[in-house]
C-alpha cells in the first residue's frame, strides 16, 4: 500500500506569477487552464499520497496529448516546464513525467519519495525485440519500497513489478541522479537539460 499521507511543507509554487506567465507566452484564453491547475493544487492538499498521485497522473494524462519535440518545439530534444506545457496541450514523455513531478512536490510529497527515470520500453509485446527511450515517475513510500510508477502510456498507477516492459537507465531529482540500480547518488550537475529547465521555471514563478 502507498502511505496514508504526505507530511513535509513545500514551499507553493507562485502560481499568480505562473498563470501571468502563461497568459503573455500562449495568450488570455489559457487563463482557464491555469484555473483547472490551481483547482487541482487546491482540492488536493489534504489527501493521501495515494490519492494525490492519482490526481496529478489522470490530471495531465487527460488533458496533455502526446507529441515529440520536433511536432511541438521543431527541436530533437526539449524539456518543456509546466506553464510551457499547459500552453502547448502537448508534450511528450519527459514533460508529462516533470508536470507530475512538480505538482506533486506542490502538494507536499517529499523530494526523496519521488524519481524521475530514464528507462527503456519494450514496444509491441513480451517478446518483442524493440525498446524506446522513454521517461516515467516513480513514487517510493519508504526508502527500500517497490516504487509506483506514473506514466503517460498507462493510465493506472502500477507498481514496478507490473511493469516488466520498462528497464531502467538512470533516475534522478532535485537531490541527484542515481545510474542503474546503484545506491550511491551523483551530483545532478550532469543534467544540463535539468538545470536549464529550472531556471525557466523559477523566471515563470515556480519555487523549485
Amino acid at each position: 500500500m502507498l502511505s496514508i499521507m504526505a507530511v513535509t511543507v513545500t514551499p507553493a509554487a507562485d502560481l499568480d506569477r505562473m498563470q501571468k506567465s502563461l497568459e503573455q507566452q500562449f495568450g488570455k484564453a489559457m487563463v482557464g487552464v491555469m484555473g483547472e491547475l490551481k483547482q487541482l493544487l487546491t482540492d488536493s492538499k489534504l489527501l493521501s499520497d495515494q490519492e494525490k498521485l492519482q490526481r496529478a497522473n489522470d490530471f495531465f494524462n487527460r488533458r496533455i496529448r502526446f507529441a515529440d519535440d520536433k511536432t511541438t518545439w521543431a527541436r530533437d530534444d526539449y524539456w518543456a516546464t509546466p506553464v510551457e506545457l499547459l500552453g502547448k496541450g502537448a508534450g511528450d514523455c519527459e514533460d508529462f513525467s516533470i508536470a507530475k513531478y512538480f505538482a506533486l512536490r506542490d502538494l507536499g510529497i517529499p523530494e526523496a519519495k519521488l524519481r524521475l527515470i530514464y528507462v527503456k520500453a519494450r514496444m509491441g509485446g513480451a517478446t518483442s525485440l524493440v525498446f524506446q527511450a522513454h521517461m516515467i515517475l516513480a513514487y517510493y513510500a519508504q526508502p527500500d519500497a517497490e516504487p509506483w510508477i506514473l506514466d503517460n502510456l498507462i493510465g493506472d498507477i502500477r507498481p514496478a513489478s507490473r511493469r516488466p516492459d520498462l528497464m531502467p537507465v538512470f533516475s534522478f531529482n532535485s537531490e541527484g541522479m542515481w545510474v542503474g540500480g546503484g545506491n550511491q547518488a551523483q551530483p545532478i550537475d550532469r543534467l544540463s537539460r535539468w538545470k536549464e529547465l529550472l531556471l525557466r521555471m523559477r523566471a515563470e514563478g515556480s519555487d523549485n
